[in-house]
């Protein structure tokens, strides 16, 4: 069947000119801008019809992503713009997703570096940049929100060039063009003072600058560097061709890491149009393809002619280094409000995981019914949490480990990087908070009454550090963090000290219990809210848990006392997001995580069963 694009007409067989074609990455922080940018992109490309053009953000495309403003996966998109194709390629900005960042970057042949005119280039972005420079792309730089109050987008142009220069930055990097704009605004210019009323400028910037992929002839090559999932056709591997010419139908040779190849057929080739996938009868090198029919593929094999096979170098992909116990809900309230509760759902929809998600690993446990998820952070699985919860599965999850390693005889750790950027006041508050979990300040920089801290500090350091540093700082502290290295291991580190509130049977939680016992800590709960014994109800004041009965309620009599009947006056409870909770659960908690509730509970709920296993596990 003769291929057609997405208006309908019928595709020509032909070769590509690769000179039309310009693949760019696009690298920023979080909440840089980078998505609404595309989507401004796309739309100055004449992809969408007059209505429909609904303000929404097109890139990211599901709930999650769309309530945090960040981008998880990766995603392809193409704009045709003056004759030519503009493959843009967006990069998740936290270094949790780092699995993706380097892959996606190799199909690219140059990135627009996009950076807040107020904040300036952010740690994540260096992470990012870093990557980028290293394999020689050449830089855009786009100083956006250049509307916003106090800006000052010369300084930040200055700290860029300065960025890059400590990156080792080639001279013809470092000869970067850079354009002022504000994405949201729907303008950019060479000059922030003299706004535009379109984006083109940047558009010509790109043809003009970023270098058009060279047509290699020869046995076509094809680098699996990302992969798309269709529930209809299963894995689509997505690559950039990297020599010759693929054609559809063809027989292809798939060389695996480990140095086994296996002949397949390419069923559907297609290339990105838009937000969607055009089929094609031919790729040619330089231009980002999909193909359809390839089984049992990995990210960095290659997919080469059956006549002369030649694998290129595969491309590595980021270790996980934090590791949570996943197990199905066994908690007294199991299966009031989700969908797929059993071990089996759970175990199938972390395999199907598999698929999509590179920087995970699963494995399983001697019992059936647990299984031990790995992956880049804290904020990596809680996204796998969070997206299970809403699809309606019930779980519960231990508390996050850091995975050790054994490097020339000695254990080793994950070290972070990580920058705290907080009022002048409260800088001696968080350098004591850090370093007393084995942090190492690494630089201090005062800058318009607020300091900069950077340290070294161990991933196991970080989990639950967000909190700390926001109550000691009054909210002011904004915190990020990058994987550094391994290194050597840095001792013992004190989590939280205080102990838990447990209740001590099931039932209805009333006012009248929770007011006697505020003075003990904080709760978590509110009144009428329906507990189980064994459930962590709040936090003690003091070291060491305490059993509760907040079920108590108040004994009715015919008697009246003066003062008796006082009206209750309770403090707010304490309301846990998915990660605050994932990084407050101690070693002997897990987190029941189902649609509509979060619960932390002690993983042993008897209070019997619990003290005999504390008094072995003491001896």
């Amino acid at each position: 069947m003769q291929p057609t694009n997405i208006s309908g007409e019928k595709l020509a067989y032909q070769l590509p000119n690769t000179m039309n074609i310009r693949n760019i990455a696009i690298i920023a922080h979080v909440d840089h801008g980078k998505t609404t940018l595309v989507d401004k992109m796309l739309l100055a490309g004449k992809l969408f019809r007059d209505n429909q053009n609904t303000g929404e953000l097109i890139l990211d495309n599901n709930d999650l992503e769309r309530e945090r403003g960040i981008t998880i996966t990766s995603k392809n998109v193409s704009i045709e713009y003056k004759d030519c194709k503009i493959n843009i390629i967006d990069t998740p900005g936290h270094s949790d997703f780092g699995g993706e960042v380097e892959r996606v970057l190799n199909m690219a042949d140059g990135c627009l570096l996009l950076v807040d005119a107020f904040e300036g280039p952010m740690p994540q972005t260096r992470f990012v940049l870093q990557k980028a420079l290293q394999i020689g792309l050449l830089p855009i730089v786009v100083i956006n929100k250049v509307d916003k109050p106090n800006c000052h987008p010369d300084e930040v142009q200055n700290a860029v060039f300065e960025l890059m220069f400590n990156l080792d930055a080639t001279e013809e990097q470092l000869n970067f063009p850079t354009i002022y704009g504000s994405a949201k605004n729907n303008w950019m210019s060479d000059d922030w003072k003299t706004p535009t009323d379109n984006i083109t400028y940047l558009l010509d910037k790109i043809i003009e600058y970023i270098p058009a992929p060279k047509f290699i002839e020869g046995a076509p090559q094809m680098l699996v560097t990302s992969l798309d999932y269709s529930s209809y056709v299963g894995r689509i591997a997505v690559g950039k061709v990297h020599r010759g010419t693929f054609t559809d139908g063809q027989d292809i040779m798939l060389c695996k890491r480990d140095g086994s190849m296996t002949k397949q057929k390419i069923k559907q080739l297609n290339t990105f149009s838009g937000l969607g996938k055009t089929p094609v009868q031919s790729v040619g090198s330089g231009d980002i393809c999909a193909m359809i029919g390839i089984e049992g593929f990995e990210i960095g094999d290659t997919v080469t002619s059956v006549e002369n096979p030649e694998p290129l170098p595969p491309i590595a992909i980021d270790e996980p280094t934090m590791s949570m116990t996943f197990t199905n809900n066994d908690s007294p309230f199991f299966g009031k409000d989700g969908k797929y509760v059993t071990s089996r759902h759970i175990h199938d929809r972390l395999i199907r995981e598999l698929d999509r998600n590179l920087a995970l690993r699963v494995e399983t446990t001697e019992s059936a019914d647990t299984w031990k998820v790995s992956g880049r952070g804290v904020l990596h699985l809680s996204i796998l949490i969070e997206t299970m919860r809403r699809e309606g599965y019930e779980l519960q999850v231990g508390q996050p480990q850091v995975i050790r390693k054994e490097i020339d005889g000695v254990v080793c750790e994950p070290v972070e990087q990580l920058t705290v950027n907080v009022p002048e006041e409260y800088s001696s508050k968080v350098i004591d908070i850090v370093t007393r979990r084995k942090g190492d300040l690494m630089s201090m920089e005062t800058k318009k009454d607020r300091v900069y801290l950077e340290f070294n500090i161990p991933s196991r350091g970080i989990i639950g550090l967000r909190n700390n540093i926001l109550t000691i700082s009054a909210g002011e502290a904004v915190m990020a963090h990058r994987f550094l290295e391994y290194a050597p291991w840095k001792g013992d580190i004190e989590r939280r000290n205080n102990g838990s509130i447990i209740a001590m049977e099931s039932g209805t939680a009333f006012a009248y219990s929770i007011d006697k016992l505020q003075d003990r800590g904080r709760f978590f709960i509110f009144p009428q809210e329906e507990v189980y014994a064994g459930q962590v109800v709040g936090e003690n004041a003091k070291e060491g848990d305490l059993i509760v009965n907040v079920t108590k309620s108040k004994k009715l009599t015919n008697m009246r006392a003066s003062g008796s009947d006082d009206k209750v006056k309770l403090i707010p409870p304490v309301i846990f997001s998915l990660e605050e909770a994932l990084e407050y659960i101690k070693a002997d908690e897990y987190l029941e995580v189902t649609p509509k509730h979060l619960r932390i509970r002690k993983i042993i709920l008897d209070e019997t069963e619990r003290r005999r296993a504390g008094s072995k596990s003491n001896t």
